[in-house]
């Protein structure tokens, strides 16, 4: 392979893995399960692979065998969500390189098509978290009207979180404006329910907001050392329950319970 080959398909790898690395961070990856799928990735063409990965920011250093060819760029994630189809593509992926020896050029089709995926129908989602939110209720001791004032409850408040976030107010206020509209609802519910509505329904209504997958990503990179992204997710994930607590502190506030 000529040196221009070389630096051609070096450089074009390292965009595809910092490309890999930013859609794994924005999807709700760990810290481990970057680290590995971008070193399985890169063992696979021959390279040696160095990074730095942080809450936003990956910096990737690439290099052959012989220390002769290099590549070294750094990227900055978009703001984190939960894509699990993305995290499933994307693995998959990264064993079928290994395993059927893809070109770059085909990875980045691949990550191309991932990306295009349509997300889960909006009203789909609205509904089964819905659903989800009168489940936890029902564990929780709640009767069937108590079912039904969850289900609009969380179906509004997600509504009203996600209307919030199209409308790019910070990821925090959104949270807030979740649980405050939830938990109005679902005490609304209970003040003027005349004893048909019962205290559970309040409680449970605000659950669907819990922020599942940071706080599980906290203790996955604090159990693999990775301390730092660790403290940051989960001081991410406290504020985040301090926004749901604080909705709901405000509702509690409004009816006097």
């Amino acid at each position: 392979m000529t040196s221009n080959l070389k630096n051609t398909e070096i450089k074009e790898l390292g965009d595809t893995l910092l490309e890999i690395g930013s859609l794994l961070l924005s999807a709700g990856a760990s810290t481990g399960r970057i680290r590995n799928t971008i070193t399985r990735i890169s063992d696979s063409f021959g390279y040696n692979t160095e990074f730095v990965i942080n809450n936003r920011t990956l910096l990737l250093t690439l290099s052959d065998e012989n220390d002769e060819y290099f590549f070294n760029s750094l990227k900055r994630s978009s703001p984190h969500g939960v894509n699990f189809k993305l995290l499933t593509g994307i693995s998959r992926l990264s064993w079928q390189v290994v395993e059927d020896r893809l070109t770059v050029s085909q990875i980045n089709e691949q990550i191309s098509r991932m990306v295009a995926l349509p997300h889960y129908d909006r009203w789909k989602v609205l509904t089964l978290v819905g659903l989800a939110g009168s489940a936890f209720c029902r564990v929780n001791g709640g009767e069937a009207l108590d079912l039904i004032a969850v289900f609009i409850a969380t179906f509004i408040g997600l509504y009203v979180r996600q209307e919030a976030v199209k409308l790019r107010f910070n990821t925090y206020l959104c949270i807030y404006f979740g649980s405050l509209t939830a938990s109005l609802i679902a005490g609304a519910a209970v003040k003027f329910g005349m004893d048909y509505i019962h205290f559970p329904a309040y409680t449970t209504s605000v659950l669907f907001l819990i922020p599942g997958v940071p706080l599980i990503n906290t203790f996955s990179d604090m159990i693999e050392g990775n301390l730092q992204n660790a403290i940051i997710r989960g001081m991410n994930g406290l504020i985040m329950s301090f926004a749901i607590g604080l909705g709901l502190l405000t509702s509690t506030f409004i009816y006097q319970f």
